[in-house]
């Protein structure tokens, strides 16, 4: 699929320009997923955006907890801490995010803590926390990767096409520089993790084609996770 934009994606890393390389069609379809794009030009619903703040708050107390394995399974402390600065970021910024709009529109931290978990939710935070009991740090880090990169570009192509839509928030907390740094910072982790145990050249060694692979699953869990927001 020959996918044109004017959009020039962040840089991110060379592995992780490898990856989403390899799977254009998934990653644009997750990308600019309708809901994506209801955000951009206003016409999302309030109840379809706050249907996924409830599921994306279910989803971030796992994914910390992924990227807290991840500090488990890091190599040396620069990754511990790379991993860990992750882990605070996600528990004490992006979460407060979702806690600060649900407030305004009337549904408590408790309310939140307290929704059902939908089975989309479970089925791609489980499969990033398998990947990464069952595999290395890089198996783990390639699972990661589609939801902070996806959402880093998300915010940064969104803050150059939006007007004014009431989900400007959003679109400023991830195309802001804060996050942005999170995404290079992350690039930067991989990218290193990646050089040190496999390599100049990592994909032509055989274990590339499976953290590929996590890097596919995770991205198309990730369209489907956009549909909570109608569920």
């Amino acid at each position: 699929m020959n996918i044109r934009t004017n959009f020039i994606a962040p840089d991110y890393g060379r592995s992780f320009d490898l990856w989403r390389e390899q799977c254009l069609t998934p990653w644009h379809d997750y990308t600019h997923h309708p809901f994506v794009e209801g955000m951009k030009d206003g016409t999302l619903p309030r109840a379809a955006f706050l249907n996924y703040l409830r599921q994306d708050y279910l989803f971030l107390i796992h994914f910390s907890r992924a990227w807290a394995l991840a500090v488990v399974k890091a190599g040396n402390l620069a990754e511990m801490q790379a991993a860990s600065a992750t882990v605070h970021a996600l528990l004490h910024f992006e979460m407060a995010l979702h806690v600060e709009i649900c407030e305004g529109e009337g549904i408590t931290r408790a309310e939140l803590e307290a929704a059902e978990e939908a089975p989309a939710n479970m089925a791609y935070t489980r499969y990033v926390l398998e990947a990464g009991f069952s595999g290395d740090f890089l198996d783990l880090l390639a699972a990661l990767a589609p939801c902070i990169m996806g959402y880093g570009e998300i915010g940064a192509r969104l803050l150059q096409e939006a007007g004014d839509t009431p989900y400007r928030n959003w679109i400023e907390t991830y195309g802001g520089n804060e996050f942005q740094k999170l995404c290079r910072d992350t690039g930067a982790l991989i990218d290193r993790a990646i050089t040190d145990r496999l390599g100049p050249e990592p994909d032509t060694r055989p274990g590339w084609s499976r953290l590929c692979r996590h890097f596919t699953n995770a991205t198309r869990l990730e369209i489907g996770f956009w549909g909570l927001g109608q569920a």
